[in-house]
């Protein structure tokens, strides 16, 4: 192969290898556009943007864009977390607490990875989204018939109510 040939080669397959790199990572937040009121939408907004920005790495929701978990447990990596379209997280205290703990066996998710006001902004959109694509099992309760819960007040944070 001569080495003009040989340079045209190394050029088409760079830009076939830069246009597959652009295409990865290009899921987006879907939270339904169906909410009650403009204010829990932009909640919904706010915790799928944290969650795509902080979880998704480990965790996947679809809609958060997250694919993040393995999708065949023989192949798992270490930091596989849970899937969140199949595993239910209600009520919403218990992800805030695997926020604040480093997940229930404190193996590999970091403590704290989100604080504050943006940990129970994240708790409340997991708890409402997750479990949306679980199987069917008869006699058990689908995830979007239990209850959400109730989060504490943040410690500090004011309340908008007047």
């Amino acid at each position: 192969m001569s080495s003009k040939a040989r340079f045209v080669a190394i050029l088409v397959v760079g830009a076939i290898a830069a246009l597959v790199i652009t295409a990865c990572g290009t899921e987006k937040v879907q939270v339904p556009k169906t909410k009650a009121t403009a204010a829990s939408y932009s909640i919904d907004q706010a915790g799928a943007a944290i969650f795509q920005e902080r979880c998704s790495g480990c965790h996947s929701l679809s809609y958060a864009g997250a694919n993040g978990s393995g999708q065949n447990p023989r192949d798992y990596l270490s930091i596989s977390g849970p899937n969140f379209n199949v595993r239910c997280e209600r009520p919403a205290i218990r992800v805030l607490y695997a926020i604040e703990n480093g997940g229930f066996s404190g193996a590999y998710m970091p403590q704290n990875i989100v604080v504050g006001e943006q940990a129970k902004e994240v708790a409340e959109f997991v708890a409402e989204y997750a479990g949306r694509k679980a199987p069917k099992q008869p006699g058990t309760t689908p995830c979007q018939d239990k209850p959400l819960g109730t989060l504490p007040a943040i410690a500090g944070a004011t309340s908008s109510s007047s």
